[in-house]
């Protein structure tokens, strides 16, 4: 009896990376949607009178509870924007695409603080067991507010300027200049939240308004570039691409990418001879 082998080359399913970049386009899109007419619209009511918990003023009920759904929405497309494409950048950096997913979770979770203070505030102006005392609607505002410096502040800063900006200028998956913006705006908003909490600068004042700018540009711009052209097809660094030192080809559109792994499978296959 005689053994011949045949040796097969496995590759992995292919990735759409066209869909992926429109996903992630319309969930960065959904973030701003989402969280600007929340914060400075529909919670403006009790954030601007936090005595409303005592049952004093109009009912805010409808405003708070509706800037509570939007942000359940951003809460699940901040961390969409992350988890969608991680596949796609964990090929050109695991680190930084697994620290991508990492500071928009710790980012998600402030804003989901935020949410629940005012709907705690709201519970209580519905059951009347605040009293008469002002002082605890000024809390649970200050806990929304704190919350909002430190997830849309900090850590969106962290995850969208500088990991995801590093992450995009380093693949060349979008323009060059377009992921600097995001290298420059992630710094000045997570800057400008940090000078609020040492009370340097005022908390909406022109100086962090300006900080801002940035990287709402580069968020903004970064989605619609991903609507409108999808990632750019650019070559998976050899360090990253395979433990074993393999050079994957040009990442091409809808083009699957060998597997990482030990190499070719041999398939034994037993047969006869005299």
């Amino acid at each position: 009896m005689t053994i011949t082998s045949q040796t097969a080359e496995t590759v992995s399913a292919p990735m759409d990376t066209r869909k992926v970049a429109t996903l992630t386009g319309w969930l960065m899109v959904v973030t701003f949607v989402t969280s600007i007419p929340a914060y400075f619209i529909l919670y403006a009511p009790v954030r601007d009178n936090p005595d409303y918990i005592t049952g004093a003023g109009p009912d805010p009920t409808a405003s708070v509870a509706s800037g509570a759904v939007l942000e359940l929405i951003l809460v699940i497309a901040n961390v969409g924007t992350a988890v969608v494409p991680y596949a796609l950048f964990k090929r050109y950096s695991p680190s930084l695409a697994l620290g991508y997913v990492a500071a928009r979770l710790v980012e998600a979770m402030f804003i989901a603080i935020g949410i629940l203070s005012l709907l705690t505030f709201l519970l209580m102006r519905q059951q009347g067991t605040a009293g008469t005392d002002a002082a605890l609607g000024e809390a649970f505002v200050a806990i929304h507010d704190r919350a909002f410096l430190l997830g849309p502040g900090v850590f969106a800063g962290v995850a969208n300027g500088m990991i995801l900006g590093y992450l995009m200028y380093r693949s060349r998956l979008v323009p060059r200049g377009l992921a600097i913006l995001g290298l420059i705006g992630g710094p000045l908003l997570a800057a400008s939240a940090i000078a609020i909490m040492f009370d340097v600068i005022e908390r909406g004042g022109t100086v962090q308004g300006v900080a801002t700018i940035p990287e709402a540009i580069w968020e903004l711009s970064f989605g619609i570039y991903l609507i409108v052209k999808g990632f750019k097809p650019a070559p998976i660094p050899a360090d990253s691409a395979t433990d074993t030192g393999q050079h994957l080809p040009e990442m091409q559109p809808g083009v699957p990418a060998p597997r990482r792994g030990n190499g070719p499978v041999e398939t034994r296959h037993p047969v006869e001879r005299p």
